[in-house]
């Protein structure tokens, strides 16, 4: 599509408002998408880590039983 200004540009030809809430929309999805992500990595490592933990306190407490 050939546009004469930048003011044919961000109207659209009469569809401005279609084309850029679509965009601005898309755009929102995808930053949600990506924190929704972040969080869940970030939450997943650290039940990872609590139960890397949680192992070892069961590991140290029958060693401790085995020498009583």
């Amino acid at each position: 599509m050939h546009f004469d200004s930048m003011s044919d540009f961000f109207a659209m030809g009469g569809y401005a408002a279609y084309v850029w809430s679509s965009f601005g929309i898309s755009f929102v999805a995808m930053l949600w998408i990506l924190f929704s992500s972040m969080a869940t990595h970030r939450r997943v490592l650290g039940d990872i880590k609590n139960k890397i933990a949680r192992e070892q306190r069961i590991k140290d407490a029958k060693k401790m039983e085995n020498t009583l």
